[in-house]
Protein backbone atom coordinates (compact mmCIF):
# COMPACT_ATOMS: atom_id res chain seq x y z
CA UNK A 1 0.00 0.00 0.00
CA UNK A 2 1.38 3.18 -0.99
CA UNK A 3 2.36 5.47 2.14
CA UNK A 4 0.30 9.21 3.09
CA UNK A 5 2.24 11.94 2.11
CA UNK A 6 2.52 14.40 4.44
CA UNK A 7 -0.25 17.08 5.55
CA UNK A 8 -0.40 20.24 3.48
CA UNK A 9 -0.48 23.70 5.41
CA UNK A 10 -2.99 25.35 2.66
CA UNK A 11 -6.56 25.10 3.90
CA UNK A 12 -8.75 22.44 2.52
CA UNK A 13 -11.11 22.25 -0.01
CA UNK A 14 -10.13 25.90 -1.25
CA UNK A 15 -8.86 24.76 -4.85
CA UNK A 16 -10.99 22.76 -7.08
CA UNK A 17 -8.07 20.72 -8.09
CA UNK A 18 -7.16 20.07 -4.92
CA UNK A 19 -10.21 17.64 -3.77
CA UNK A 20 -8.11 14.69 -1.56
CA UNK A 21 -9.05 14.38 2.17
CA UNK A 22 -5.42 13.05 3.25
CA UNK A 23 -6.11 12.19 6.39
CA UNK A 24 -8.03 8.81 5.12
CA UNK A 25 -6.61 6.03 3.22
CA UNK A 26 -4.22 7.05 0.27
CA UNK A 27 -3.56 3.92 -0.47
CA UNK A 28 -7.09 3.05 -1.65
CA UNK A 29 -8.22 3.42 -5.45
CA UNK A 30 -8.97 6.73 -7.35
CA UNK A 31 -9.15 5.18 -10.03
CA UNK A 32 -9.45 1.93 -12.30
CA UNK A 33 -8.45 3.03 -15.86
CA UNK A 34 -9.43 0.72 -18.73
CA UNK A 35 -7.60 2.92 -21.32
CA UNK A 36 -5.58 -0.41 -22.34
CA UNK A 37 -8.24 -3.18 -22.93
CA UNK A 38 -7.46 -6.41 -20.74
CA UNK A 39 -4.94 -4.35 -18.35
CA UNK A 40 -7.19 -2.67 -15.84
CA UNK A 41 -4.62 0.06 -14.22
CA UNK A 42 -5.54 1.40 -10.50
CA UNK A 43 -4.12 4.10 -9.19
CA UNK A 44 -4.62 5.09 -6.13
CA UNK A 45 -5.36 8.65 -4.20
CA UNK A 46 -1.41 9.01 -3.13
CA UNK A 47 -0.35 8.28 -7.00
CA UNK A 48 -2.95 10.59 -8.55
CA UNK A 49 -2.08 13.04 -6.11
CA UNK A 50 1.56 12.94 -6.67
CA UNK A 51 0.53 13.02 -10.71
CA UNK A 52 -1.72 16.08 -10.44
CA UNK A 53 0.99 17.52 -8.26
CA UNK A 54 3.11 17.02 -11.32
CA UNK A 55 1.27 18.34 -13.72
CA UNK A 56 0.90 21.26 -11.83
CA UNK A 57 5.09 21.73 -11.39
CA UNK A 58 5.42 21.32 -15.13
CA UNK A 59 3.04 23.51 -16.07
CA UNK A 60 4.86 26.38 -13.92
CA UNK A 61 8.27 25.43 -14.84
CA UNK A 62 7.30 25.92 -18.34
CA UNK A 63 6.70 29.80 -17.41
CA UNK A 64 3.04 29.55 -17.37
CA UNK A 65 1.16 32.80 -15.84
CA UNK A 66 -1.86 32.60 -13.15
CA UNK A 67 -5.05 32.49 -15.09
CA UNK A 68 -3.67 31.45 -17.94
CA UNK A 69 -6.41 28.58 -19.98
CA UNK A 70 -4.86 25.54 -21.03
CA UNK A 71 -6.43 23.21 -23.17
CA UNK A 72 -7.06 19.68 -22.58
CA UNK A 73 -7.87 17.12 -26.02
CA UNK A 74 -8.00 13.90 -24.97
CA UNK A 75 -10.11 10.59 -24.50
CA UNK A 76 -10.53 9.87 -21.45
CA UNK A 77 -7.83 8.44 -18.87
CA UNK A 78 -6.49 8.98 -15.53
CA UNK A 79 -4.15 11.57 -17.10
CA UNK A 80 -6.60 13.77 -18.51
CA UNK A 81 -8.22 14.64 -14.79
CA UNK A 82 -5.01 14.44 -13.00
CA UNK A 83 -3.54 17.32 -15.92
CA UNK A 84 -7.34 18.77 -15.18
CA UNK A 85 -6.21 19.22 -11.22
CA UNK A 86 -3.01 20.04 -12.14
CA UNK A 87 -3.79 22.91 -14.28
CA UNK A 88 -6.27 24.22 -11.23
CA UNK A 89 -3.59 23.71 -8.56
CA UNK A 90 -1.43 25.87 -10.61
CA UNK A 91 -3.70 28.84 -10.62
CA UNK A 92 -3.93 27.85 -14.40
CA UNK A 93 -8.03 27.99 -15.96
CA UNK A 94 -8.50 24.55 -17.73
CA UNK A 95 -10.65 24.43 -20.89
CA UNK A 96 -11.56 20.74 -21.82
CA UNK A 97 -12.12 20.72 -25.61
CA UNK A 98 -14.50 18.38 -26.94
CA UNK A 99 -12.84 16.41 -29.43
CA UNK A 100 -15.39 15.30 -31.22
CA UNK A 101 -15.44 18.42 -32.81
CA UNK A 102 -14.11 18.71 -36.43
CA UNK A 103 -10.82 20.18 -36.67
CA UNK A 104 -12.02 23.59 -37.43
CA UNK A 105 -14.16 24.42 -34.45
CA UNK A 106 -11.69 23.19 -32.28
CA UNK A 107 -9.09 25.05 -33.49
CA UNK A 108 -12.17 28.10 -33.02
CA UNK A 109 -12.91 27.11 -29.29
CA UNK A 110 -9.35 26.87 -28.45
CA UNK A 111 -8.16 30.48 -30.33
CA UNK A 112 -11.66 31.69 -28.11
CA UNK A 113 -10.41 30.68 -24.76
CA UNK A 114 -6.84 32.38 -25.48
CA UNK A 115 -5.54 28.89 -24.62
CA UNK A 116 -1.58 28.76 -24.38
CA UNK A 117 -0.86 25.84 -24.51
CA UNK A 118 -3.04 22.23 -25.40
CA UNK A 119 -2.14 19.05 -22.59
CA UNK A 120 -3.10 16.15 -25.34
CA UNK A 121 -3.16 12.38 -25.72
CA UNK A 122 -0.94 11.56 -28.91
CA UNK A 123 -3.86 10.65 -31.36
CA UNK A 124 -5.36 13.81 -31.13
CA UNK A 125 -2.14 15.74 -31.57
CA UNK A 126 -2.60 16.54 -34.95
CA UNK A 127 -5.97 18.20 -33.98
CA UNK A 128 -4.00 20.52 -31.90
CA UNK A 129 -4.17 23.89 -34.38
CA UNK A 130 -0.84 24.25 -35.34
CA UNK A 131 -0.17 27.86 -34.30
CA UNK A 132 -0.82 26.76 -30.48
CA UNK A 133 1.69 24.91 -28.56
CA UNK A 134 1.19 21.05 -27.73
CA UNK A 135 2.24 18.48 -25.55
CA UNK A 136 1.22 15.11 -24.66
CA UNK A 137 0.95 13.44 -21.25
CA UNK A 138 4.09 11.95 -21.42
CA UNK A 139 6.07 14.70 -22.53
CA UNK A 140 5.50 16.38 -19.00
CA UNK A 141 7.66 15.66 -15.83
CA UNK A 142 5.13 13.00 -14.21
CA UNK A 143 6.42 11.90 -10.30
CA UNK A 144 7.30 9.13 -9.72
CA UNK A 145 4.17 7.61 -8.71
CA UNK A 146 5.62 4.35 -5.71
CA UNK A 147 6.19 6.91 -3.28
CA UNK A 148 6.89 10.45 -2.36
CA UNK A 149 10.38 10.19 -0.17
CA UNK A 150 11.44 13.77 -0.84
CA UNK A 151 8.16 14.82 0.41
CA UNK A 152 8.50 17.86 -1.66
CA UNK A 153 4.57 18.83 -1.91
CA UNK A 154 3.01 21.32 -3.74
CA UNK A 155 1.34 24.31 -2.43
CA UNK A 156 -1.94 24.40 -4.60
CA UNK A 157 -2.73 28.14 -5.25
CA UNK A 158 -5.44 29.49 -2.76
CA UNK A 159 -8.49 31.21 -5.26
CA UNK A 160 -9.42 34.37 -4.66
CA UNK A 161 -13.21 34.87 -4.49
CA UNK A 162 -14.69 34.35 -8.14
CA UNK A 163 -11.03 33.58 -9.87
CA UNK A 164 -12.16 30.89 -13.05
CA UNK A 165 -11.04 27.66 -12.70
CA UNK A 166 -12.87 26.01 -16.13
CA UNK A 167 -13.68 26.94 -19.49
CA UNK A 168 -16.89 24.57 -20.51
CA UNK A 169 -18.02 24.91 -23.99
CA UNK A 170 -21.46 24.34 -24.96
CA UNK A 171 -21.77 22.08 -27.82
CA UNK A 172 -21.86 23.65 -31.09
CA UNK A 173 -23.46 22.53 -35.14
CA UNK A 174 -21.54 25.57 -37.53
CA UNK A 175 -22.22 28.00 -34.57
CA UNK A 176 -19.96 29.38 -31.95
CA UNK A 177 -19.92 27.31 -28.66
CA UNK A 178 -19.91 29.58 -26.03
CA UNK A 179 -17.34 29.06 -23.14
CA UNK A 180 -18.89 29.15 -19.62
CA UNK A 181 -17.00 30.31 -17.27
CA UNK A 182 -16.94 28.33 -14.19
CA UNK A 183 -15.37 29.21 -10.29
CA UNK A 184 -13.23 27.48 -8.03
CA UNK A 185 -15.68 28.13 -5.53
CA UNK A 186 -19.18 27.30 -7.60
CA UNK A 187 -18.05 23.47 -8.28
CA UNK A 188 -16.63 23.32 -4.91
CA UNK A 189 -19.95 23.60 -3.69
CA UNK A 190 -21.62 21.07 -5.94
CA UNK A 191 -18.78 18.25 -5.33
CA UNK A 192 -19.42 19.25 -1.10
CA UNK A 193 -22.81 19.55 -1.63
CA UNK A 194 -23.25 16.23 -3.56
CA UNK A 195 -21.42 14.23 -1.45
CA UNK A 196 -22.52 15.67 2.11
CA UNK A 197 -25.72 13.80 1.99
CA UNK A 198 -24.02 10.29 2.86
CA UNK A 199 -20.87 8.10 3.08
CA UNK A 200 -20.08 7.54 -1.00
CA UNK A 201 -16.37 6.09 0.25
CA UNK A 202 -17.33 2.47 -0.49
CA UNK A 203 -19.09 3.28 -3.68
CA UNK A 204 -17.21 2.25 -7.24
CA UNK A 205 -18.45 4.66 -10.02
CA UNK A 206 -18.30 3.05 -13.97
CA UNK A 207 -17.90 6.97 -15.86
CA UNK A 208 -17.73 6.33 -19.45
CA UNK A 209 -18.92 9.82 -20.77
CA UNK A 210 -16.14 12.28 -21.43
CA UNK A 211 -14.75 14.04 -19.54
CA UNK A 212 -14.98 17.00 -21.20
CA UNK A 213 -18.49 17.17 -20.92
CA UNK A 214 -20.20 18.24 -17.15
CA UNK A 215 -21.91 15.17 -16.84
CA UNK A 216 -18.94 13.24 -16.28
CA UNK A 217 -16.51 15.95 -15.04
CA UNK A 218 -18.68 16.86 -12.18
CA UNK A 219 -18.83 13.38 -11.15
CA UNK A 220 -15.51 12.51 -10.77
CA UNK A 221 -14.62 15.72 -8.69
CA UNK A 222 -17.70 14.24 -6.17
CA UNK A 223 -15.98 10.80 -5.97
CA UNK A 224 -12.55 12.58 -5.10
CA UNK A 225 -14.32 15.02 -2.53
CA UNK A 226 -16.39 11.16 -1.29
CA UNK A 227 -13.06 9.40 -1.56
CA UNK A 228 -15.08 7.17 -3.97
CA UNK A 229 -13.70 4.76 -6.29
CA UNK A 230 -14.09 5.80 -10.50
CA UNK A 231 -13.94 2.69 -12.59
CA UNK A 232 -12.92 5.36 -16.29
CA UNK A 233 -13.92 3.63 -19.53
CA UNK A 234 -11.80 5.66 -22.71
CA UNK A 235 -15.24 5.90 -24.14
CA UNK A 236 -18.42 4.02 -24.20
CA UNK A 237 -18.95 1.00 -25.75
CA UNK A 238 -21.98 -1.35 -24.52
CA UNK A 239 -20.90 -4.52 -24.17
CA UNK A 240 -17.17 -3.89 -22.18
CA UNK A 241 -19.49 -1.23 -20.03
CA UNK A 242 -21.82 -4.40 -19.21
CA UNK A 243 -18.54 -6.28 -18.38
CA UNK A 244 -17.09 -3.97 -16.59
CA UNK A 245 -20.16 -3.43 -13.82
CA UNK A 246 -19.22 -7.36 -12.94
CA UNK A 247 -15.31 -7.09 -13.12
CA UNK A 248 -14.99 -4.59 -11.33
CA UNK A 249 -18.19 -4.37 -8.79
CA UNK A 250 -19.31 -1.06 -9.93
CA UNK A 251 -22.05 0.36 -7.64
CA UNK A 252 -23.33 3.52 -9.71
CA UNK A 253 -23.97 3.80 -13.10
CA UNK A 254 -24.52 7.25 -14.54
CA UNK A 255 -25.15 8.30 -18.05
CA UNK A 256 -26.64 9.70 -20.94
CA UNK A 257 -30.03 7.50 -21.87
CA UNK A 258 -28.94 6.79 -25.39
CA UNK A 259 -26.51 5.05 -23.27
CA UNK A 260 -28.70 3.01 -21.56
CA UNK A 261 -30.76 2.26 -24.34
CA UNK A 262 -27.35 0.68 -26.08
CA UNK A 263 -26.86 -1.18 -22.86
CA UNK A 264 -30.14 -2.61 -22.95
CA UNK A 265 -30.14 -3.82 -26.24
CA UNK A 266 -27.52 -6.70 -25.41
CA UNK A 267 -30.00 -8.61 -23.86
CA UNK A 268 -27.63 -11.94 -23.79
CA UNK A 269 -25.31 -10.18 -22.27
CA UNK A 270 -27.34 -8.46 -19.57
CA UNK A 271 -28.97 -12.24 -18.75
CA UNK A 272 -25.83 -13.69 -18.37
CA UNK A 273 -24.01 -10.85 -16.64
CA UNK A 274 -23.49 -10.61 -12.30
CA UNK A 275 -25.21 -7.10 -12.17
CA UNK A 276 -26.34 -7.06 -8.26
CA UNK A 277 -23.71 -4.97 -7.40
CA UNK A 278 -25.35 -1.96 -9.22
CA UNK A 279 -26.79 0.43 -6.42
CA UNK A 280 -27.93 3.94 -8.46
CA UNK A 281 -28.36 4.45 -11.87
CA UNK A 282 -28.58 8.22 -12.58
CA UNK A 283 -29.25 9.71 -16.05
CA UNK A 284 -29.32 12.77 -17.19
CA UNK A 285 -28.27 15.70 -20.05
CA UNK A 286 -31.44 14.26 -21.87
CA UNK A 287 -34.99 13.34 -21.82
CA UNK A 288 -36.06 10.09 -20.12
CA UNK A 289 -38.55 7.87 -21.20
CA UNK A 290 -40.89 5.40 -19.39
CA UNK A 291 -39.94 2.96 -21.82
CA UNK A 292 -36.34 2.94 -20.86
CA UNK A 293 -37.26 2.84 -17.12
CA UNK A 294 -38.79 -0.40 -17.68
CA UNK A 295 -36.40 -1.64 -19.29
CA UNK A 296 -33.82 -0.91 -16.52
CA UNK A 297 -36.00 -1.90 -13.88
CA UNK A 298 -36.34 -5.45 -15.68
CA UNK A 299 -32.12 -5.92 -15.13
CA UNK A 300 -31.67 -3.92 -12.36
CA UNK A 301 -35.28 -4.66 -10.14
CA UNK A 302 -33.48 -3.40 -7.12
CA UNK A 303 -31.60 -0.52 -8.00
CA UNK A 304 -32.17 3.36 -7.74
CA UNK A 305 -33.02 4.54 -10.40
CA UNK A 306 -32.64 8.49 -10.89
CA UNK A 307 -33.56 11.24 -13.77
CA UNK A 308 -31.18 13.83 -13.44
CA UNK A 309 -31.25 17.67 -14.51
CA UNK A 310 -28.41 20.11 -14.76
CA UNK A 311 -26.73 22.63 -16.95
CA UNK A 312 -23.10 23.59 -17.37
CA UNK A 313 -24.36 27.33 -16.60
CA UNK A 314 -25.70 26.10 -13.34
CA UNK A 315 -24.23 23.11 -12.29
CA UNK A 316 -26.22 19.52 -11.32
CA UNK A 317 -27.36 20.15 -8.14
CA UNK A 318 -30.74 21.85 -8.87
CA UNK A 319 -33.48 18.64 -7.96
CA UNK A 320 -33.49 15.98 -5.14
CA UNK A 321 -35.61 13.88 -3.08
CA UNK A 322 -39.00 15.54 -1.39
CA UNK A 323 -38.50 16.78 1.79
CA UNK A 324 -41.13 14.87 3.19
CA UNK A 325 -39.78 11.53 1.97
CA UNK A 326 -42.68 11.39 -1.04
CA UNK A 327 -41.91 8.80 -3.48
CA UNK A 328 -39.93 10.73 -6.84
CA UNK A 329 -41.81 9.99 -9.78
CA UNK A 330 -40.22 8.22 -11.89
CA UNK A 331 -40.34 10.33 -14.79
CA UNK A 332 -39.68 13.39 -12.55
CA UNK A 333 -36.33 15.24 -12.21
CA UNK A 334 -37.19 15.84 -8.57
CA UNK A 335 -38.21 18.12 -5.78
CA UNK A 336 -36.19 21.61 -6.05
CA UNK A 337 -32.94 21.20 -3.96
CA UNK A 338 -33.00 23.23 -0.46
CA UNK A 339 -29.75 24.82 -1.27
CA UNK A 340 -31.61 26.14 -4.79
CA UNK A 341 -33.67 29.01 -5.86
CA UNK A 342 -36.01 28.38 -8.72
CA UNK A 343 -38.81 29.07 -10.43
CA UNK A 344 -40.98 28.87 -13.85
CA UNK A 345 -41.87 31.70 -15.45
CA UNK A 346 -44.00 32.09 -18.14
CA UNK A 347 -45.67 35.26 -20.14
CA UNK A 348 -48.55 35.72 -17.06
CA UNK A 349 -46.36 34.59 -14.14
CA UNK A 350 -42.88 34.18 -12.60
CA UNK A 351 -43.81 31.09 -10.34
CA UNK A 352 -45.93 29.35 -12.36
CA UNK A 353 -47.25 25.41 -13.20
CA UNK A 354 -45.46 25.68 -16.01
CA UNK A 355 -42.81 27.59 -18.35
CA UNK A 356 -39.25 28.17 -18.55
CA UNK A 357 -37.03 27.31 -15.54
CA UNK A 358 -34.91 29.66 -13.81
CA UNK A 359 -32.07 29.03 -11.62
CA UNK A 360 -29.89 30.54 -8.99
CA UNK A 361 -27.55 28.66 -6.72
CA UNK A 362 -24.35 28.93 -5.76
CA UNK A 363 -22.88 27.00 -9.41
CA UNK A 364 -24.28 29.79 -11.13
CA UNK A 365 -21.35 30.55 -13.54
CA UNK A 366 -19.59 33.86 -13.84
CA UNK A 367 -20.43 34.37 -18.00
CA UNK A 368 -19.92 33.08 -20.85
CA UNK A 369 -16.55 33.68 -22.42
CA UNK A 370 -16.16 37.68 -24.32
CA UNK A 371 -20.24 37.19 -25.10
CA UNK A 372 -21.37 40.25 -22.93
CA UNK A 373 -24.51 40.22 -24.51
CA UNK A 374 -25.53 36.63 -25.00
CA UNK A 375 -24.66 36.71 -20.55
CA UNK A 376 -27.25 39.25 -20.40
CA UNK A 377 -29.77 37.96 -22.19
CA UNK A 378 -29.11 34.33 -20.18
CA UNK A 379 -29.10 36.00 -16.90
CA UNK A 380 -31.59 37.89 -15.01
CA UNK A 381 -31.57 41.05 -12.95
CA UNK A 382 -32.01 39.48 -9.94
CA UNK A 383 -29.14 36.86 -11.00
CA UNK A 384 -31.42 33.82 -11.98
CA UNK A 385 -29.79 31.88 -14.95
CA UNK A 386 -32.53 31.38 -17.87
CA UNK A 387 -32.33 27.51 -18.82
CA UNK A 388 -34.71 28.18 -21.78
CA UNK A 389 -36.21 24.89 -21.16
CA UNK A 390 -39.63 24.68 -19.96
CA UNK A 391 -40.75 22.20 -16.95
CA UNK A 392 -44.30 21.77 -15.41
CA UNK A 393 -44.44 21.35 -11.35
CA UNK A 394 -47.22 19.02 -10.16
CA UNK A 395 -49.72 19.35 -7.18
CA UNK A 396 -46.47 17.62 -4.56
CA UNK A 397 -44.01 19.61 -5.81
CA UNK A 398 -42.29 17.38 -8.15
CA UNK A 399 -40.92 18.63 -11.14
CA UNK A 400 -40.83 17.17 -15.18
CA UNK A 401 -38.89 18.51 -18.14
CA UNK A 402 -41.00 19.45 -21.12
CA UNK A 403 -39.07 20.99 -23.97
CA UNK A 404 -37.06 23.35 -25.27
CA UNK A 405 -38.58 27.13 -25.21
CA UNK A 406 -36.60 27.80 -28.97
CA UNK A 407 -36.05 24.95 -31.35
CA UNK A 408 -32.95 23.74 -29.99
CA UNK A 409 -33.46 19.58 -28.91
CA UNK A 410 -31.27 17.29 -27.79
CA UNK A 411 -29.68 13.86 -29.00
CA UNK A 412 -27.22 11.99 -27.49
CA UNK A 413 -26.83 14.59 -24.96
CA UNK A 414 -25.81 16.91 -27.09
CA UNK A 415 -27.85 20.34 -27.92
CA UNK A 416 -28.33 20.93 -31.57
CA UNK A 417 -29.19 24.36 -32.56
CA UNK A 418 -31.24 23.59 -36.14
CA UNK A 419 -30.45 26.80 -37.36
CA UNK A 420 -27.21 26.29 -37.09
CA UNK A 421 -26.94 23.21 -38.85
CA UNK A 422 -29.12 25.00 -41.74
CA UNK A 423 -26.31 27.87 -42.49
CA UNK A 424 -23.65 24.82 -42.77
CA UNK A 425 -26.03 22.93 -45.17
CA UNK A 426 -26.96 26.04 -47.41
CA UNK A 427 -23.11 26.39 -47.64
CA UNK A 428 -23.44 23.51 -49.97
CA UNK A 429 -23.03 24.43 -53.51
CA UNK A 430 -25.88 22.62 -54.84
CA UNK A 431 -28.36 23.43 -51.73
CA UNK A 432 -30.91 26.56 -51.71
CA UNK A 433 -32.50 26.01 -48.75
CA UNK A 434 -32.69 23.75 -45.82
CA UNK A 435 -35.40 22.91 -42.66
CA UNK A 436 -33.84 20.46 -40.25
CA UNK A 437 -36.23 18.98 -37.42
CA UNK A 438 -35.91 16.47 -34.78
CA UNK A 439 -37.78 13.20 -34.88
CA UNK A 440 -37.72 10.40 -32.15
CA UNK A 441 -35.28 7.68 -31.74
CA UNK A 442 -34.96 4.66 -30.03
CA UNK A 443 -31.27 5.44 -28.60
CA UNK A 444 -30.82 9.43 -28.95
CA UNK A 445 -34.01 10.33 -27.82
CA UNK A 446 -34.38 12.09 -30.54
CA UNK A 447 -31.90 12.69 -34.35
CA UNK A 448 -31.89 15.50 -36.81
CA UNK A 449 -33.43 14.71 -40.35
CA UNK A 450 -33.43 17.62 -43.33
CA UNK A 451 -35.34 18.81 -46.40
CA UNK A 452 -33.29 20.79 -48.61
CA UNK A 453 -34.65 22.25 -51.97
CA UNK A 454 -31.91 22.45 -54.78
CA UNK A 455 -30.90 25.32 -56.78
CA UNK A 456 -32.15 25.30 -60.17
CA UNK A 457 -30.22 22.97 -62.34
CA UNK A 458 -27.82 21.78 -59.52
CA UNK A 459 -27.67 18.31 -58.24
CA UNK A 460 -26.83 16.28 -55.20
CA UNK A 461 -27.91 12.94 -53.19
CA UNK A 462 -28.40 12.11 -49.83
CA UNK A 463 -25.07 10.49 -49.37
CA UNK A 464 -23.10 13.77 -50.84
CA UNK A 465 -25.23 16.01 -48.46
CA UNK A 466 -24.48 13.56 -45.39
CA UNK A 467 -21.01 13.47 -46.37
CA UNK A 468 -20.78 17.53 -46.41
CA UNK A 469 -22.11 17.85 -43.08
CA UNK A 470 -19.97 15.20 -41.17
CA UNK A 471 -17.00 17.22 -43.04
CA UNK A 472 -18.37 20.29 -41.85
CA UNK A 473 -20.20 20.04 -38.57
CA UNK A 474 -19.75 17.82 -35.62
CA UNK A 475 -20.92 14.12 -36.26
CA UNK A 476 -23.69 14.11 -34.18
CA UNK A 477 -25.87 16.89 -35.55
CA UNK A 478 -25.47 15.46 -39.28
CA UNK A 479 -28.97 14.76 -40.38
CA UNK A 480 -29.39 10.78 -40.41
CA UNK A 481 -32.11 11.48 -43.45
CA UNK A 482 -32.12 13.94 -46.20
CA UNK A 483 -35.19 14.99 -48.50
CA UNK A 484 -35.53 16.28 -51.11
CA UNK A 485 -38.65 19.22 -52.08
CA UNK A 486 -39.43 21.40 -54.77
CA UNK A 487 -40.51 24.02 -52.44
CA UNK A 488 -40.65 24.32 -48.11
CA UNK A 489 -43.92 25.06 -46.93
CA UNK A 490 -44.45 28.32 -45.45
CA UNK A 491 -46.23 29.44 -42.59
CA UNK A 492 -48.85 32.50 -42.55
CA UNK A 493 -45.88 35.10 -41.65
CA UNK A 494 -44.04 33.75 -44.55
CA UNK A 495 -41.19 31.60 -42.08
CA UNK A 496 -40.64 27.65 -42.68
CA UNK A 497 -43.42 25.66 -41.37
CA UNK A 498 -41.55 23.59 -38.84
CA UNK A 499 -44.23 22.22 -37.28
CA UNK A 500 -45.36 20.77 -40.75
CA UNK A 501 -41.85 19.42 -41.37
CA UNK A 502 -42.16 17.54 -38.52
CA UNK A 503 -44.81 16.12 -39.43
CA UNK A 504 -43.90 15.13 -42.65
CA UNK A 505 -41.22 13.57 -41.40
CA UNK A 506 -42.80 11.25 -38.77
CA UNK A 507 -45.49 10.27 -42.02
CA UNK A 508 -42.27 9.87 -43.57
CA UNK A 509 -40.26 7.55 -41.51
CA UNK A 510 -43.22 5.51 -40.79
CA UNK A 511 -44.05 4.84 -43.99
CA UNK A 512 -40.77 3.78 -45.03
CA UNK A 513 -40.79 1.63 -41.50
CA UNK A 514 -44.33 -0.09 -43.06
CA UNK A 515 -42.51 -1.09 -46.81
CA UNK A 516 -39.63 -2.55 -44.49
CA UNK A 517 -41.70 -4.46 -42.72
CA UNK A 518 -43.34 -5.92 -45.48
Amino acid sequence: MTPAGPARTAPRLTNLGDLIDRARNLGKPAFIDLLQAGVPRSVSYAEFDAMADSFAKSLLSRGHQRGERIGILSINCVEFFAAYCGILRAGLVAVPVNFKFPRAMIAQVVHDAGAKLVICDAARRSDVPTDIAAVEYAELAIAPLNNREDGNDFAPIIPRDGEPAMFLYTSGTTGKPKGVVLSHQSHLWVATTRAATRDWSNQRLLIAAPLYHMNALALAQFASVAHATIVLMPKFDARQYIAAIASHQCTWLTAVPPMMAMMLREKDLLANTDLASIQTIRMGSAPVSQSLIDGLRHYFPQTSILNGYGTTEAGPVVFGPHPNGLRWPELSVGYPHPAVALRLVNQDERDAAEGVLEVKCAANMLCYHNLPEATRRATTVDGYYNTGDIFRRDEQGFHYFVGRIDDVFVSGGENIAPGEVEKMLERHTAIEQACVVPVADEIKGTKPVAFVTLKRGAVASEADIKDYALAHGPAYAHPRRVWFLDAMPLSGTNKVDRKAMVQEAETRLRSQARGNAD
